[in-house]
């Protein structure tokens, strides 16, 4: 109601010369700013004006109006990735969920399991916290391997990667770790996860799950992306306390205390546990992680 009026006040145009649909509008504020404010939103409907301006003087148009499907010939290509759910439940694919400066978003988790001599990669530009984290869910999943149906000698045979996604974007802290977790058990099992179903919590190397900071803004990214479930610590209860009823109402919101929980609602079926009774084959330290080398600090994700 106030800066597109401002708008085309500021350029010289009449209200008849120049309009937005609104479903360019939800776009542009979607995919081509990020801000707590709207500062950079004023800023792209002043560049819009200004365009329009420009063809309406080098053209016979008397109109030009903005919608979707234009919106980028406009704009150029999305700036921002509006968060979205998958399209279909996968195997090693995880919706976990961050906080950002700007609010929180859906954070997608792959893990692929090849042959190889038991090592782990973790690459998309994590930090410290984050990759020792997956360092703790590997170590928790191979303690845990016949409860969740793996054959320990399977972890000396495999090389696991572990990559998040969006590799220009720094990412750190550890409420990942129950995402990272149920990746692991997805693709070591062969069991998809639920696409619905996002998570949220740190894990401890006995199955712990502790709180996480930003719980509203996480959950706010889940109810953008069209996330149905939301698992997130018990501890994290009291501050629901703090999040409007319109968004607990839409989102099927389950504390959780143990990786069990986690694990028996994300997977699309429960891992089935088996006997295994120790052999000659040595055991071995969990590898170590690997990832390429972080250069330079920039403004990034926070699982925390």
């Amino acid at each position: 109601k106030h800066l597109i009026p401002h708008a085309i006040t500021k350029h010289g145009l009449d209200v008849k010369e120049w309009a937005i649909t609104d479903e360019a509008l939800l776009t542009l504020i979607r995919r081509y700013t990020r801000e707590a404010g709207v500062r950079n939103l004023e800023r792209e409907l002043s560049s819009l004006a200004r365009k329009a301006v420009k063809q309406l003087m080098l053209s016979k148009e008397k109109t030009v109006r903005v919608t979707d499907a234009n919106l980028s010939d406009f704009l150029g290509v999305p700036k921002f990735r509006f968060g979205e759910v998958e399209a279909e439940d996968q195997i090693g694919v995880v919706t976990g969920l961050a906080w950002t400066e700007v609010g929180g978003e859906l954070l997608t988790i792959e893990a692929a399991m090849m042959p190889g001599k038991g090592r782990m990669t973790v690459t998309g530009n994590l930090r410290d916290v984050m990759k020792e984290s997956i360092s703790a869910a590997a170590s928790y999943v191979r303690s845990r391997a016949v409860d969740f149906g793996i054959e320990p000698p399977l972890f000396d045979k495999r090389d696991i990667h572990v990559h998040v996604p969006e590799g220009a974007t720094p990412k750190d802290g550890p409420s990942a770790g129950v995402a990272m977790v149920t990746a692991i058990v997805s693709v070591m099992t062969g069991i998809p996860t639920r696409r619905d179903v996002a998570m949220t919590g740190e894990i401890t190397l006995r199955g712990r799950v502790l709180p996480i900071g930003g719980l509203k803004e996480k959950l706010l990214a889940a109810l953008r992306g069209g996330i149905k479930t939301v698992l997130i610590p018990e501890e994290n209860v009291k501050d629901l306390t703090d999040i409007s009823d319109s968004v607990k109402n839409s989102l099927e919101i389950i504390p959780v205390s143990r990786m069990d929980e986690v694990i028996s609602r994300a997977l699309t079926r429960a891992p089935e546990p088996i006997e295994w009774e120790e052999t000659s084959v040595k055991p071995e330290e969990t590898p170590a992680v690997e990832t390429p080398p972080v250069e330079e600090e920039v403004p990034g994700l926070t699982a925390h």
